[in-house]
């Protein structure tokens, strides 16, 4: 047997004979069939004011239609933003006001409906993309340094304390405490390059991509990380938005809050003393779980590569031209000035000759390339989000 055919007017029928022939509540007769008191009254409405035929499905087309202007006006709109493509809609409305001043016009929402502006974006084309980097493990000291600044807070006196931290991540040390602001190259640089000349070099530096460690540019360098490479150190940022990649020093951070900053000092000095009875409290006299409950202090040892006293030059084959990047991260080449980026400013880059453009390196590092039709400049190199 075929299955049956139910429709809606039935349902709907039955609950308005046993409104008409029940002496219970309205709200009763609309709990037995199901419904809200809402939807009873509207179909009880409806049978009042049209009887059965009013049980029936009535059409969801709109009982207004919006005004429908004529072509030639939607034509005229979009030939006035052929002529004029950087103008808003409220000019365009006004140009249309000058020829018919007398007629009823779109509002300004519907003519950028209608013709919406599209500005014109130029985008760098990209360049080479260079595999992930694996990621660098500790196994021993100052093999891998974490940096990062701890989210800002205020002392009682409403100074605004951002403070900047270096831990080693095979010995749980932790190097420096310190509050440092803006967050900028400036203000960062001599502070980490004291730490250098008391602990030495490490071999890697973990950080996020956020300034002043990162960047826009080719490689997600900054300023910043760029010194760190002249330095013979290896920069491994973390994935965007993925802040477990640095597991280890957010959960240090957690401490440093609960500890120094709930609630904070009176004044930016006496947290700054804070942070150093805690610092030294942390790494000689609190035992660490990953360390088999020893001290930090008992499994650090300063690094053997000393901090220099000036960066050396890069070292290029002699046959490939070489560029002193300005200090707006402009280079001249071919008649013409490049862009290359901020971040390698006062840097000497190699262009190595390929086929039919030139690969641009920064030491052993390939930052992009240039190719002769592009007016921009340097097309940045980037790597895979793949990491390991």
């Amino acid at each position: 047997m075929p299955w049956k055919k139910v429709s809606q007017k039935a349902p709907r029928w039955a609950f308005i004979e046993t409104v008409l022939h029940t002496y219970a509540g309205f709200a009763g007769v609309c709990r037995e069939h199901g419904i809200s008191r809402k939807t009873g009254y509207k179909w009880w409405q409806r049978f009042e004011q049209s009887g059965r035929r009013g049980l029936q499905e009535r059409s969801r087309r709109p009982r207004r239609l919006a005004r429908s202007w004529p072509r030639w006006l939607h034509l005229a709109v979009q030939k006035l933003r052929r002529a004029h493509p950087t103008w808003g809609a409220r000019k365009l409305c006004w140009a249309l006001r000058q020829h018919w001043p007398r007629r009823a016009l779109p509002h300004p929402r519907t003519l950028e409906r209608w013709a919406p502006r599209v500005p014109r974006r130029h985008r760098a084309r990209p360049g080479p993309c260079l595999p992930a980097l694996d990621r660098q493990l500790a196994h021993r000291p100052n093999d891998v340094w974490t940096i990062d600044f701890k989210g800002w807070f205020r002392t009682a006196d409403g100074t605004r304390i951002e403070p900047l931290t270096v831990r080693d991540l095979y010995s749980r040390q932790i190097l420096l405490v310190r509050h440092v602001r803006p967050a900028s190259d400036a203000a960062v640089r001599p502070v980490l390059a004291r730490v250098f000349r008391r602990y030495g070099l490490p071999r890697t530096i973990r950080v996020d991509n956020g300034a002043p460690f990162g960047g826009c540019g080719a490689l997600g360098l900054s300023t910043l990380s760029v010194w760190w490479l002249h330095l013979g150190v290896r920069v491994d940022f973390t994935r965007r938005a993925h802040p477990q990649d640095n597991g280890a020093h957010e959960q240090m951070h957690r401490i440093l809050k609960a500890e120094t900053a709930k609630p904070p000092a009176a004044t930016a000095t006496a947290q700054y003393r804070r942070f150093q009875r805690w610092r030294r409290a942390y790494n000689q006299a609190r035992p660490h779980e990953a360390l088999g409950l020893q001290l930090p202090a008992a499994h650090y040892l300063p690094s053997p590569r000393r901090y220099p006293r000036g960066l050396r030059p890069w070292h290029y084959p002699p046959h490939c031209p070489v560029r002193r990047v300005s200090h707006g991260g402009w280079i001249h080449w071919e008649g013409r000035r490049r862009l290359i980026g901020r971040a390698f400013a006062a840097e000497d880059i190699c262009l190595r000759a390929d086929d039919g453009f030139h690969r641009i390196f920064l030491g052993p590092h390939l930052i992009g390339e240039l190719h002769p039709h592009d007016l921009g400049g340097l097309r940045p190199a980037h790597r895979s989000n793949s990491k390991t």
